[in-house]
């Protein structure tokens, strides 16, 4: 009996090894396969994404020289593959997680797993919205060197700022950062710079805005425009005078 006594919590607890050896293995052998996937899966997506020029949009859009004055030496392209790294690597800990019967990391992981994805998505739009966005800054400068219009590079920085905000906005949107707290907030700040605008050039900006639109549309190219307009009606007068 006292035999029997001492055998049974050693049995029972060798039956909880014996079932949990099993289990453990699953869980390492799902973490070395997701490891060498992720590393293959790095490596390709890099080279996917330089196969398709997809750095040289980075780099136009501004994103990697952002990065480099931050002190990150990697470009876009690289932290893409970094994020399907650990993308990957995450899942395999929630497959490792859940063999063992560990719920509560189980739950944790998956939600850093699913925030991945909508960060990766975030990059994106920020990259084509920081291309977007030099591109009609560029477009607005030509326009206004073609018009004779002056300032056309506080203009077209104007109008990349804007459109860089925006961008910013529907990138936080996405991933799901801050919600309508953000949007509310840039919505007053927008509102708050008009409004600052607008009392500055009605109250205490008069003389500051009339030389302004006088740099951008001078008044000499308007005159001329008129009496170019004008001298048909004038031809036409002379005209029926002589007759």
């Amino acid at each position: 009996m006292e035999v029997d006594t001492l055998i049974e919590p050693l049995h029972a607890v060798m039956l909880q090894v014996g079932a949990f050896l099993p289990r453990l293995a699953i869980a390492l052998v799902a973490l070395i396969a997701g490891w060498l996937l992720a590393k293959a899966a790095r490596f390709a997506v890099v080279k996917a994404l330089r196969a398709i020029n997809f750095n040289v949009l980075t780099e136009r859009a501004g994103l990697d020289e952002f990065l480099k004055q931050g002190g990150i030496r990697s470009d876009t392209t690289d932290i893409f593959g970094v994020l399907v790294y650990w993308l990957i690597v995450l899942a395999a800990l929630v497959i490792a997680f859940n063999a063992l019967g560990l719920n509560y990391m189980t739950d944790l992981v998956r939600q850093v797993v699913l925030f991945v994805p909508r960060l990766m998505v975030a990059l994106v739009i920020l990259a084509f919205g920081s291309y977007f966005a030099r591109f009609v800054a560029g477009a607005v400068m030509a326009y206004c060197r073609n018009v004779g219009i002056q300032d056309g590079d506080i203009l077209g920085r104007l109008a990349q700022y804007a459109i860089l905000a925006f961008v910013v906005l529907i990138a936080l949107e996405h991933m799901q950062i801050g919600g309508d707290i953000v949007r509310y907030a840039f919505l007053i700040v927008l509102a708050g710079v008009i409004l600052a605008l607008a009392l500055a050039f009605g109250l205490g900006g008069r003389d500051w805005a009339a030389q302004l639109l006088e740099r951008w549309w001078p008044r000499g190219k308007n005159d001329t425009r008129s009496r170019i307009e004008d001298l048909p009606r004038r031809t036409q007068g002379t005209q029926r005078h002589d007759l």
